[in-house]
């Protein structure tokens, strides 16, 4: 079995399991946000344009994961920009590393965008980011839950 990274626009049809993915995992960020909302805001990621775009891992026509690039994840800081989102591993898949590769093609496509930087917020994560090479920006409260903004110097 092989394991390969494809943008959501190659396979529009795993956009509803995405959707519910991060619903369950992240809807606490956003409160009276349905199930139906994600999957319209996410129906931007089938649009043309490089920001936004979302990764998947796929195997056999199986979604496994996903990661995004996205302009704007936390509406208190608009300065920054771009930012890595949406990292999502299915829980029976996790320790495969599919989840440093994902984080790893959009680090590659924010490099060859030429951004300087890409930004990115974790609440539990700091750990698994360093080790890919970002840095601590910094800590702070979010929504009621405690994060770490992070940057990477793609440049």
């Amino acid at each position: 079995m092989t394991m390969d990274i494809i943008d959501l626009r190659s396979a529009p049809e795993h956009l509803p399991t995405l959707a519910r993915w991060h619903h369950e995992e992240w809807g606490y960020l956003n409160p009276g946000e349905t199930l139906a909302d994600r999957i319209d805001k996410m129906r931007a990621y089938l649009g043309e344009a490089t920001i936004p775009t979302l990764l998947i891992a796929v195997e056999n026509d199986k979604v496994l994961g996903s990661a995004a690039l996205i302009a704007a994840d936390m509406d208190n800081k608009p300065e920054l920009s771009p930012w890595l989102a949406n990292v999502f591993v299915r829980n029976d898949q996790r320790g495969r590393g599919l989840g440093s590769a994902l984080v790893k093609a959009i680090m590659a496509l924010a490099a060859s965008s030429q951004w300087p930087h890409l930004y990115l917020f974790t609440p539990d994560q700091e750990v698994f980011y360093s080790k890919l090479g970002w840095k601590p920006l910094s800590k702070e409260v979010y929504r009621d839950t405690p994060i770490t903004i992070m940057q990477l110097d793609c440049l």
